[in-house]
């Protein structure tokens, strides 16, 4: 088992730029802003042929009401799951109550804990730490996680606590190569820093994490509490206040021996609505994790029914070629009547999105919840299936016998054969001529008879056209010796014709 290391620590004394220093990634928000971090939110991080995996956490001040609590309670939990802590003060600052409050519970606790102090650029390290002695932890580091200055030698020092695989030949990286490993990571922190997974950590994880399943919705929607009760535990904070989230939080989990990973995202409102720098930027991770995930629930209020901005979210969602399912959330004590215009109104104004799964639920009670693995699967299933070039032809074959394409310039559009060009979502390229020319129209007839044909269900399906060249485009017709005396002889031929002709009508 990899070792688990947990950042603990005041707000804002860096713990979200530690995490992407060790995990080598943008995948924390940072900012000069306190309480910005609120859910757990795990990394994979290597050193040499050591893995380790860390745990980002919400700052812990000691005073905490509201969504602060259980922000606090994350990071509590964060400390029991943890093999080693760190745990994070500020050396600008200097010792704090919250501080001393914090290593009170971490000396009661029994875990390997190391005091990092932080932000010691321009200061010396022995003077920087020595005011945080009187916290009676034995392991103090001092490092500047946002330079990088020391971190090699501190995540050095936690890993010597725990085994070395035999496998492992080399003692450690260079300390450029964890600092940087070629990534342009921002320093500073007057400004966001958005989080980016590197392509080839992505590839690496998608097998591993199973079906990456994102949770998307407008603010106060329950995506949270669903997320929780998919989970079956409080995984991530909750609370009655539009924007708790503010990060995407990637959870993978198994289940009936399938793995998934949940992506919990922060609440999507209108541009408009969308002031602060903060906002923006988890608005921006949200619509990254559109892209990222193989299946969306886009979690709908039954309260407020059906806004414009769910039909926006929606339609970026399709644009984006995602597998779908559509959870309407707080179903439970609405009346039968209202029920059913609710039923109509989706009915009506989601026809565009008709091969999605609705399921009507209640995330806070339970109900119907379950129901949503079984549309996830089916969904997936359908948008990562492969068929054959053989059975696509046969398939566009039979579309164009019952329906022949319309007429161009007085000539047949010519369809000839298909195959599969991609996946997730799946993508059909079909092969002719003049296929620039094919209406809207008949590209959606073609759209319906491959989905009710290949019973997709879930996810959309997309038609690519390609028309073939010609191959005499661009060419000069060349004639050979033969055909050059042919055709002189015929224009003889026909300019005698012409003389005789002439002759006899004078």
């Amino acid at each position: 088992m990899n070792p688990v290391i947990a950042l603990v620590g005041r707000p804002n004394v860096g713990k979200s730029t530690l995490f992407n220093r060790l995990t080598r990634s943008r995948d924390a928000l940072v900012a000069n802003y306190s309480g910005l971090t609120r859910d757990r939110q795990y990394g994979e991080g290597r050193l040499g042929e050591r893995d380790y995996i860390v745990i980002d956490t919400g700052g812990i001040s000691g005073n905490e009401e509201g969504i602060d609590a259980a922000m606090a309670q994350q990071s509590l939990q964060a400390i029991e799951e943890a093999d080693a802590v760190l745990f994070l003060v500020d050396a600008r600052v200097g010792l704090t109550a919250a501080d001393e409050m914090i290593g009170q519970h971490l000396r009661t606790r029994n875990k390997p804990t190391f005091l990092i102090v932080n932000k010691i650029d321009g200061i010396d390290d022995d003077v920087a730490k020595s005011e945080f002695y009187q916290l009676g932890i034995a392991e103090t580091v001092g490092i500047a996680a946002a330079h990088g200055r020391n971190v090699r030698g501190m995540i050095n020092q936690v890993m010597e606590l725990f085994p070395r695989p035999e496998t492992e030949t080399s003692l450690f990286e260079s300390e450029e190569a964890l600092l940087t490993d070629g990534l342009d990571i921002p320093t500073g922190e007057g400004s966001i820093e958005l989080a980016e997974q590197s392509t080839s950590a992505k590839s690496q994880l998608e097998s591993e994490h199973g079906t990456k399943v994102a949770i998307v919705g407008r603010p106060n929607v329950g995506k949270s509490t669903l997320v929780n009760r998919l989970l079956g535990e409080e995984r991530v904070v909750v609370y009655d206040h539009a924007g708790t989230t503010r990060d995407s939080v990637y959870i993978p989990f198994e289940r009936n021996e399938q793995r998934y990973t949940l992506i919990d995202t922060a609440g999507v409102r209108r541009r408009g609505r969308v002031a602060e720098s903060i906002e923006k930027f988890s608005v921006v991770k949200t619509l990254q994790a559109i892209r990222d995930a193989n299946v969306v629930i886009l979690v709908l209020d039954a309260r407020t029914g059906l806004v414009e901005q769910d039909l926006h979210l929606l339609g970026f969602v399709i644009e984006t070629g995602r597998a779908l399912v559509i959870a309407v959330n707080k179903w439970d004590g609405l009346e039968q009547r209202v029920k059913q215009d609710i039923k109509d109104e989706l009915e009506y104004r989601l026809g565009f999105a008709n091969f999605a799964r609705i399921h009507f639920i209640s995330a806070l009670h339970g109900s119907g919840v379950g129901n949503l693995y079984e549309s996830v699967n089916e969904a997936y299933k359908a948008a990562t299936t492969r068929w054959s070039s053989n059975r696509l032809t046969r398939l566009l074959e039979d579309a164009v016998a019952e329906h022949q394409p319309p007429l161009v310039n007085g000539h047949r559009i010519k369809l000839r054969y298909a195959h599969l060009g991609g996946l997730n979502p799946p993508l059909v390229v079909i092969h002719g001529n003049q296929t620039a020319a094919v209406p809207q129209t008949y590209q959606r007839y073609l759209e319906n008879t491959f989905r009710r044909e290949l019973k997709i269900v879930g996810s959309p399906i997309q038609i690519e056209f390609r028309t073939g060249e010609n191959p005499f485009a661009g060419k000069k017709n060349k004639l050979s010796d033969r055909q050059v005396a042919k055709k002189k002889r015929l224009v003889q031929h026909v300019k005698k014709q012409e003389k005789k002709r002439k002759k006899k009508k004078k």
